[in-house]
């Protein structure tokens, strides 16, 4: 019994260690890397607690070992966006502008009354209300509604409503994102003067780029990245 009560507060703490490593950004997220990463993590803990034949020892380096692979794939997925989409996948438009993409359903084999219930589930009853829905890589699905279809609508006050693009990152953390550059259909040259007017030259020394709903160029330096100042809030370096 003694035993068994060490064996539990020894792999609790080595699981509570390992929690704390991987990071509240980890575990916010549920993509299928990090499932499996979750439930792995259940079976080993409990491998050495329920057979004594197995020593805590082993049950430890397979629990670290775990964890190691854990931090290499965080690493590797934040220094290749190819990596990243290969082991977490990619967030999916499935309506744009109002039209269902029946190619990107039938490639997520998701049906209609899937799509329906999901829409309802979010309080979009009809796809005319919807701007944009996509599925993310975590497989839950983000809603931009038709301005026109919001509370106090410019439908109903006969506000004309100006057309607006679909916010995307186009550079982060140095990586250039193509396949959003070509959505919004711009080119690296004209990314590359708005990067010139603010004396940047490579895309290392961007943090983050993004395109806003008006098609406007956000350019973030990392020399002017901000960071999170508990004390002081967020401040520039």
């Amino acid at each position: 019994m003694l035993n068994i009560l060490l064996r539990t507060f020894i792999v609790y703490i080595a699981v509570l260690f390992i929690v704390r490593v991987m990071g509240k950004g980890e575990l916010s997220k549920l993509d299928p890397f990090q499932i499996v990463i979750l439930f792995m993590m259940a079976e080993l803990a409990a491998l050495p607690i329920e057979t004594p034949e197995i020593s805590i020892l082993a049950g430890l380096t397979a629990l670290l070992s775990l964890l190691l692979l854990q931090v290499i794939f965080s690493f590797l997925s934040l220094k290749s966006r190819a990596f990243k989409n290969l082991v977490n996948g990619k967030a999916s438009i499935i309506i744009e502008k109002g039209k269902v993409n029946l190619h990107e359903m039938k490639r997520l084999r998701m049906t209609l009354d899937e799509l329906s219930q999901q829409l309802r589930l979010k309080n979009y009853p009809s796809i005319n209300d919807i701007d944009y829905a996509i599925i993310e890589a975590n497989g839950d699905m983000s809603i931009i509604p038709n301005p026109n279809k919001s509370p106090a609508s410019r439908e109903d006050l006969n506000i004309s409503y100006k057309d607006k693009k679909l916010p995307l990152i186009l550079i982060g953390d140095g990586i250039l994102y193509l396949d959003n550059m070509n959505y919004l259909n711009i080119s690296e040259e004209a990314l590359k003067r708005s990067m010139r007017k603010q004396g940047l030259k490579d895309y290392s020394q961007v943090f983050i780029c993004f395109s806003d709903e008006d098609g406007k160029l956000h350019i973030l330096p990392k020399s002017e990245a901000r960071k999170f100042n508990k004390n002081q809030g967020w401040e520039v370096e």
